[in-house]
């Protein structure tokens, strides 16, 4: 579950957005497609991943622990509350306007981006390369955010 995850959420998101640009009238407007792959992306990778990592992380902390390549910590809890927010925040940012979204781009990218920087650390201190640590996910850590702010800075600009 742990490699196919991500990589479904991401998969999902992209073939939503391209079957709902597909049904757009035409012409095809930048901004009407920066707008359909945000909004998916933050139903995806961002909302529901968010609540699969708080799923994870609060209910199941020590499979969660084993998939990282880490030992059970009651700090799971508090990453699953964090998952929480942000998979919350994703879905209520997919359907609201760009402030909304700007917003939880900027907790994804502070959140995943240092998820990012811990799995690495882990992988050049520790060598861990459990499916968790090393594996989509932290592909997932680093485009997520990366999809986001790019996506919202063309949103900005067009607009």
């Amino acid at each position: 579950m742990v490699s196919i995850v991500p990589v479904a959420s991401w998969l999902a998101a992209l073939v939503l957005a391209a079957l709902v640009v597909a049904r757009r009238p035409r012409p095809l407007h930048a901004v009407a497609v920066v707008d359909v792959l945000l909004r998916w992306i933050l139903v995806f990778p961002v909302g529901l991943m968010g609540l699969w990592g708080a799923l994870g992380h609060i209910a199941f902390p020590a499979e969660a622990a084993a998939s990282i390549g880490w030992a059970p910590s009651p700090f799971q809890y508090e990453v699953g509350v964090a998952n929480l927010g942000i998979g919350l925040a994703g879905l209520y940012a997919a359907f609201r306007g760009f402030e909304a979204r700007l917003a939880t781009a900027l907790m994804v990218a502070a959140f995943l981006g240092g998820a990012a920087l811990g799995h690495v650390r882990d992988i050049v201190t520790a060598g861990n390369l459990a499916p968790g640590n090393a594996g989509p996910i932290l592909v997932t850590d680093i485009a997520t955010p990366l999809a986001l702010l790019l996506l919202l800075a063309l949103a900005r600009r067009r607009a």
